[in-house]
């Protein structure tokens, strides 16, 4: 990912989760709003219809990569069954292994398009539609069991990126979506320098608050070091137990409260990076 690329994203992030606490977004607010965030990153619009293009173009490459990757499989799906057919009509042991084979072969590729649906092509985290697909009632947005979610985001994102630059700031990003990996599981990459854990009921929202604060308390213990410089990282976090059928955006709105007068106090000990 170019820069120009990189510095497009974090501001439509920006923008989108701006815009989210309003009522009715028109295209001149969009617009607007927008170009703030642009001029707080000092961003160069002239380019944005060559990198808006390539960001496109990577998109419908990958859609076209997984269309056709879905249609060999199936293709190779077909073809089995009707060998599969021919040899137990005719007790063919040999072609019966073959398919066999072919079955194992087509089920690992299914596999791998499966994460490559599923996964944050920057930090292979979890996206929101693996999150989605696992824990809720779609349309209706609805968790489908009962369990805890917890919301971690980075304190002074923006000033890793200014000092230090986007392909940095990938890097911490990265680095956090490995440390967060190793506390509680699953974790999902739901917006720019935000993450999510959705944890089983087993997990109380004390317990992953608890696990989550001993973690930030090891990672302020280090020093990221660039070719200039070294900084320190640090998160908030906001957590909040869900029950069967409950909306997905009332517990989020609920643990984003909580994460917010968490960043408030973390913020008062930790004055930056």
């Amino acid at each position: 990912m170019s820069e120009n690329e990189a510095t497009l994203q974090i501001i439509s992030n920006e923008t989108k989760q701006y815009i989210s606490d309003l009522g009715v977004v028109t295209p001149s607010i969009y617009a607007n709003t927008f170009a703030k965030f642009a001029f707080m990153h000092d961003a160069d619009l002239e380019n944005e219809k060559l990198v808006t293009d390539e960001l496109l173009n990577e998109k419908i490459s990958l859609f076209t990569n997984m269309q056709n990757s879905t249609s060999q499989n199936a293709l190779k799906l077909s073809e089995s069954t009707t060998k599969a057919i021919c040899a137990i009509k005719d007790k063919d042991e040999i072609v019966l292994a073959q398919v066999l084979q072919e079955t194992q072969n087509l089920r690992a590729e299914i596999e791998k398009l499966k994460e490559s649906i599923y996964r944050d092509p920057l930090t292979n985290a979890f996206n929101r539609k693996w999150m989605h697909d696992n824990y809720l009632d779609e349309p209706a947005q609805k968790f489908t069991a009962d369990g805890t979610l917890a919301i971690i985001d980075l304190n002074y994102f923006k000033l890793i990126n200014d000092n230090y630059g986007h392909i940095i700031g990938d890097k911490v990003l990265v680095f956090m979506a490995n440390q967060l990996r190793k506390t509680l599981g699953n974790v999902v990459r739901y917006g720019g320098d935000e993450f999510i854990i959705v944890c089983p009921a087993s997990s109380s929202p004390q317990t992953a608050l608890e696990k989550l604060v001993k973690l930030r308390e090891e990672i302020l213990k280090k020093n990221i070091k660039t070719k200039e410089a070294s900084f320190k990282v640090s998160f908030s976090i906001g957590t909040e137990a869900f029950k069967e059928g409950e909306l997905l955006v009332d517990i989020i709105d609920k643990a984003d409260k909580n994460m917010y007068e968490d960043k408030v106090k973390i913020k008062k000990v930790v004055t930056g990076i």
